[in-house]
């Protein structure tokens, strides 16, 4: 699924409808007892940053969200039941948090039954201009998928005699990029089991990821400051000055000024062809991503000159297969450190990639908020992003993957305040697609530009090599 902005996802005009979790349902969660399972780290930083940086006089908006296309005409009721029906079969979108305690500074969890659960339909009125449209919905999802309220999550459609548009929004405590990919086909098979009054199918009952979040919260907690994952995160953090790692080239961002605004890049890495060769060339050596990485390695040596790259490397945190289906935010980090100077190539900056990958993987299942604080040290959130990212997925696998094209499905990024760079790049059927978000100045649209028509002529120059060797 292609990763990009509500800018960029060709809104089209239309009648636009919404729905929000109702106010019977908002009046039900608001007498609820308190859910003994906590938040999971990921998610009590997420807040709690969001809450310092409000505090600090910013408001930021992080939502996540996806859009694609249902074929007309477009039954509203059948789509409404739908989306109450996917709504309830997620338990993290009916559960949220208060803040609770003898200082109101903790963060305890409420749920919701599913039979409380019911939605409101809104007319928003007629859009005939597409940008109005846009502003109109990042506007909407901004107020209604915030971190610092519930419910945070809205679903919207902009109907045409032809079908519909959908879009969803949600505050990124409740899904991650790959939660996104498989809405779209869940949606589709709901919606048209509805129209048939029949039951849908294929869909097993998934996971909880608030059951997760206990799981993964206990484990964490059970260890202390001598754990040899915290040693290891201390010595990295040691050889990063004392942060955590950012993108090392130069952004223009001035230290201590306050947060800056970003831009968003999105456009495609490699062709289907040339996907399929990078990945046969960098197998051996564990595949696409450490091709990635490696080459990214190399790519920010020649722009920045650092001698050694160092990254945090986002891995899911589904160890088990009952989380595949589960909407949740299941992500962790490994922290990797590779040689990239002068004498270093390819071949042997993939093989250092592989095996710092292969002894830090597992750090990646300790959530990193939970070794921070066992750190001592002064990480106070002052950005949505701790550190930046690469990423790779190769979402080919994920169910209905085959027609995204047709559903025009996308996965949507909020950009707005950040002194990171994020970037991830996906494997679609037709292909590897880059998107990034890095600060809105004029050396970081540089230096991005050149990473990305280098990092596109690297994996074109090994795919094409790799071609003429086998033909």
């Amino acid at each position: 699924m292609r990763i990009t902005d509500i800018q960029r996802c060709e809104v089209r005009p239309g009648r636009l409808v919404e729905w929000t979790l109702s106010p019977a349902t908002v009046a039900a969660a608001t007498a609820l007892p308190e859910d003994s399972r906590p938040p999971a780290y990921i998610q009590e930083s997420h807040i709690r940053t969001a809450r310092c940086v409000r505090e600090d006089g910013l408001f930021v908006p992080t939502w996540l969200g996806t859009a694609f296309d249902l074929p007309g005409p477009v039954d509203l009721d059948a789509l409404q039941e739908a989306l109450r029906a996917w709504t309830v079969r997620h338990e993290t979108l009916r559960s949220g948090f208060r803040w609770a305690g003898p200082s109101g500074d903790e963060l305890r969890r409420f749920t919701l039954d599913a039979a409380d659960v019911s939605l409101h339909r809104e007319e928003a009125g007629d859009f005939g201009d597409a940008d109005e449209l846009v502003q109109h919905l990042q506007d909407r999802f901004d107020t209604v998928a915030d971190a610092l309220r519930w419910p945070n999550l809205i679903y919207t459609a902009v109907v045409r005699d032809d079908g519909a548009s959908v879009y969803m929004a949600f505050d990124h405590s409740n899904v991650d990029a790959y939660s996104l990919t498989r809405i779209a086909a869940e949606i589709h098979e709901l919606y048209t089991a509805t129209l048939a009054g029949t039951e849908p199918g294929p869909l097993a009952p998934a996971a909880s990821y608030v059951d997760f979040c206990e799981i993964e919260r206990a484990d964490a907690d059970g260890i202390d400051g001598r754990h040899a994952v915290v040693d290891r995160w201390r010595a990295f953090i040691r050889r990063c000055d004392g942060t955590l790692p950012g993108f090392p080239v130069d952004l223009g961002v001035v230290p201590g000024a306050p947060l800056p605004r970003q831009r968003m890049l999105c456009e495609p890495l490699a062709d289907a062809q040339e996907a399929a060769a990078f990945e046969a060339y960098c197998r051996p050596y564990g595949g696409s991503m450490v091709g990635l990485l490696a080459a990214t390695g190399l790519i920010v040596h020649e722009l920045g000159g650092q001698s050694v790259y160092r990254t945090v490397v986002p891995f899911h945190t589904r160890v088990k297969s009952r989380w595949n289906d589960s909407v949740g935010w299941y992500v962790g980090g490994a922290p990797i450190e590779v040689p990239v100077g002068r004498t270093a190539g390819f071949p042997d900056t993939l093989r250092a990639v592989r095996a710092e990958l292969q002894t830090n993987r597992s750090l990646a299942r300790m959530p990193l908020a939970r070794v921070l604080r066992l750190l001592g040290a002064d990480f106070r959130p002052t950005s949505p992003d701790l550190y930046s990212i690469v990423s790779y997925v190769d979402t080919r696998a994920v169910p209905g993957a085959e027609h995204w094209a047709g559903q025009r499905a996308h996965a949507l990024l909020r950009v707005s305040y950040g002194d990171q760079v994020c970037v991830w790049v996906n494997r679609l059927h037709e292909g590897l697609w880059l998107a990034s978000r890095y600060p809105d100045t004029d050396v970081a649209a540089k230096n991005l530009r050149l990473y990305v028509e280098r990092l596109r002529d690297h994996i074109a120059s090994v795919a094409h090599g790799s071609l003429s060797a086998v033909s």
